[in-house]
């Protein structure tokens, strides 16, 4: 079976891992000479790394592997799904100095799940270290964030990235064209997971291509989006986000704009302009019953500024 390049370029050491901030990654080091870690709150866009440091700092930390409960909040059928499988795990004595429960994407629980987590935490406190990731801060309650370090990771630049990828093609041996890399890059900036995921299913017979039409297995609408903006489509562009979209996805679809701001011009003032017809659009999400229409209002605002 071939392995999976996301696994097999995941930072395994601490080492490994590029921080962007030399005084973090200080701090994680001090947490694994010390053998003790506060509750923990890792932010950031997706792909950036929260999930590996975070396993990163678990290994290094010596964790027994039947001390440490991974659960994605995102995956789970229910708040009290979430709530009886962390309360039946902490509830007995660890094998080692202290259970870990690793809870990623903590912010898709429901702000009366968190109240009911915080509770946990308080209750297991002795016995038990929380690590929570989380997307949108925000959208944590503040009793959680008051009972965790927070730990802000930051996307790298659209530079790096494109180095980063360039990097996994070229050591797996992929014939790369530059065009077709740069719209891997815009459909799927600041996540380098998705995007190691998407060029890995997209490489055949040793060379990068664009999926072929039709073929949803490994295909991003997002890639054929770009491709329409680069060929000044923009109709034809608009049509495809607002039919390929779903309403669960339009914080991600916003955030995704507003990380990508080159497609909306090249210069300051345009890229300004950008900024507030999304921040306009993002704010009428939950205003509004059709997301579609407000999806393709603020596509038509973006495309005028293009």
């Amino acid at each position: 079976m071939k392995e999976l390049w996301t696994e097999k370029w995941r930072p395994k050491t601490l080492d490994g891992y590029v921080f962007r901030d030399d005084a973090q990654k200080h701090q994680v080091q001090g947490w694994i000479d010390s053998g003790m870690i506060p509750h923990l709150l890792f932010s950031g866009a997706p792909g950036v790394g929260k999930t590996t440091l975070a396993k990163i700092l678990i290994n290094q930390l010596g964790i027994n592997e039947y001390d440490v409960l991974e659960i994605n909040a995102s995956r789970e059928n229910s708040v009290e799904s979430v709530r009886e499988k962390i309360t039946n795990f902490v509830a007995t004595m660890p094998f080692g100095e202290f259970k870990i429960v690793l809870l990623d994407e903590a912010d898709y629980i429901s702000p009366n799940g968190q109240a009911a987590l915080r509770g946990v935490m308080e209750t297991y406190a002795s016995t038990a270290r929380f690590v929570l990731t989380c997307n949108y801060p925000n959208k944590v309650i503040p009793a959680l964030h008051s009972r965790c370090q927070g730990f802000h990771i930051e996307k790298i630049d659209t530079t790096e990235f494109t180095a980063r990828i360039a990097t996994v093609l070229v050591t797996e041996n992929v014939e790369i064209d530059l065009d077709t890399l740069d719209s891997y890059v815009k459909a799927t900036y600041p996540d380098l997971r998705k995007c190691i995921n998407l060029v890995q299913m997209n490489t055949v017979d040793g060379k990068l291509i664009r999926p072929q039409e039709g073929d949803n297995a490994t295909a991003d609408y997002r890639l054929a989006v770009v491709d329409l903006f680069k060929e000044g489509k923009i109709l034809e562009a608009r049509k495809l986000l607002c039919s390929q979209v779903r309403a669960d996805e339009m914080d991600e679809l916003f955030r995704w704009m507003y990380d990508n701001l080159e497609l909306w011009g090249s210069t300051q003032e345009q890229h300004d302009a950008a900024v507030l017809a999304i921040a306009k659009g993002l704010r009428n999400i939950p205003m509004v019953a059709d997301q579609e229409i407000n999806l393709a209002a603020t596509l038509v605002e973006l495309s005028q500024i293009a």
